[in-house]
């Protein structure tokens, strides 16, 4: 059903599709010089929808040796392969390589709605793609593509005036996490090497009083203990289900596995607080989700995580933040299948403060993580919100000119 001011367009009819080259790599007159040439790497990297420069760059020489062709400020680039559908738009004159498709938009079509609008029907483009090693989307078939644009040139400017003003403020509060981020990591970096005196300052050798250890300097009151000192090991605990049995125990208790919660289930095997720390899989290297976390309360934990119960004079939130700060580079072995074993993580060995410091060090990190945690729930309601405008506007669905009367109305 066609929606008012929208008309069904093949991709090659909103501009020229440009496809790209690779100058030879054996002749150096044809690198380094100041064409930017972009690559799906390129585009990979961005965390804005603007380009403006490229790892490698050609010169004249390498641009008239093969058929990559410059497009001008403002076409979009897609990369078509290896894989399909990172996108952006040029800020400045660029050419690709052959791993990208160009888009040099006739100037009915404003830049900025059309990345949106590509963006949004991104999966129909990838789910034209073919090849058994990597999938690719030809120019041929990426210009066969049929997507509905807005004709109206002011309210496609205005559809992206509305995106692109909630993707700065999610830019923004990005860089406020990494803020916070960046300030937590010294933050912890102070707290679990100098600690904190009873009067909530930062030691340092200067004022306070340290000692020689295995493990380097520590404050006079600290004490270098291994992990089993600090814990008891309840990995004989840990249950396995599979699938099939969990789909017959489903249920509100969280069923936990290396990486947090995979399902939910109606039994229990745990009911009280614990340190899990993942024992194996990508998650024990790459470090992308937390390694070491606390749970509380009912709970069942499979075998791809170690289960931690701290002892009398070890405070769980300091163990949780002091485990999750260490790098287990060293200590985890496989390559195909990463795994932190149980005896490694006995012997591991850090300095630790008395359990009154240990409170005080915990309270610090958690007040820091709830300011990250903040700025984290702020940038997913600004992502739903963007997804339900993309959704709205980029279907017709709702005018933008009925949105921005109704926003002048409840202003």
């Amino acid at each position: 059903m066609s929606v008012e001011g929208w008309k069904l367009r093949r991709l090659d009819e909103i501009g020229e599709i440009c496809s790209g080259s690779t100058p030879s790599t054996n002749n150096l007159s044809y690198w380094d010089g100041d064409i930017t040439w972009v690559t799906p790497n390129d585009l990979s990297k961005l965390n804005t929808p603007y380009l403006i420069t490229s790892s490698k760059k050609i010169t004249q020489q390498g641009l008239k040796s093969c058929s990559a062709q410059i497009v001008p400020i403002g076409s979009i680039i897609l990369s078509s392969r290896a894989p399909i559908g990172y996108l952006a738009i040029s800020l400045v004159d660029c050419c690709t390589n052959q791993g990208c498709k160009s888009f040099n938009l006739n100037p009915e079509y404003d830049s900025e709605f059309v990345y949106y609008n590509l963006k949004y029907n991104i999966n129909k483009i990838k789910n034209l793609g073919e090849g058994t090693t990597f999938a690719e989307i030809s120019k041929t078939a990426l210009s066969k593509i049929q997507i509905s644009f807005l004709e109206n040139k002011q309210e496609q400017t205005q559809i992206a005036t509305i995106l692109s003003t909630i993707d700065r403020a999610i830019e923004q509060t990005e860089a406020l996490i990494t803020k916070q981020q960046r300030i937590k990591t010294g933050l912890m970096q102070d707290l679990l090497t100098k600690g904190i005196d009873e009067n909530g300052n930062i030691r340092s050798e200067e004022t306070h009083e340290f000692k020689d250890s295995p493990l380097g300097r520590i404050p006079v009151e600290w004490e270098v203990k291994s992990l089993q000192e600090c814990v008891e090991f309840w990995d004989g605990k840990r249950v396995p289900l599979k699938q099939s049995d969990r789909d017959l125990m489903q249920g509100e208790i969280p069923y936990y596995g290396a990486s947090g919660i995979i399902d939910y289930i109606d039994k229990y095997i745990f009911d009280e607080d614990l340190i899990l720390v993942g024992e194996d899989g990508e998650n024990v290297v790459s470090r992308r989700l937390p390694l070491c976390f606390k749970i509380t309360g009912k709970s069942w934990v499979n075998n791809h995580a170690h289960v931690l119960k701290p002892v009398f004079n070890a405070n769980i939130d300091f163990l949780t933040e002091r485990l999750e700060f260490f790098d287990y580079t060293l200590l985890i072995s496989g390559s195909a299948q990463p795994k932190l074993n149980q005896r490694n993580l006995r012997n591991l060995s850090f300095s630790i403060p008395p359990l009154s410091e240990q409170k005080m060090i915990a309270s610090l990190i958690t007040n820091q993580n709830r300011s990250i945690k903040e700025y984290e729930t702020e940038k997913e309601k600004l992502m739903r919100k963007k997804t339900g405008l993309m959704q709205d506007l980029l279907t017709g669905k709702v005018r933008v000119t009925d949105l921005l009367n109704q926003n002048t109305a409840t202003n």
